[in-house]
């Protein structure tokens, strides 16, 4: 039980971080909260403590990869405005 409480607060951690990432999510904040939660809800029985750290790590992939899908889209936006200008 002792490894459960660092554990515990890191899934918290994540929860909150890819809750925040959804802000922004192309599909819209509700859609992604939504499938967030049941995820979580999916796996709240997991007691494993290898299971839950690959868990976490597939958490702190998605997180990448929002990131990623984010700055792309700025990326994007930057260099149509930028193409506008310049014609």
């Amino acid at each position: 039980m002792n490894m459960a409480n660092p554990l515990r607060s890191e899934v918290i951690k994540l929860y909150k971080n890819l809750l925040y990432l959804g802000k922004e999510y192309p599909k819209g904040a509700d859609y992604f909260r939504d499938h967030l939660k049941k995820t979580f809800m999916k796996n709240k029985d997991v007691t494993d403590p290898e299971k839950i750290k690959e868990l976490i790590a597939r958490g702190q992939f998605v997180i990448k990869e929002l990131e990623a899908l984010y700055y792309l889209r700025k990326y994007r936006a930057m260099k149509q405005r930028y193409e506008e200008n310049t014609d």
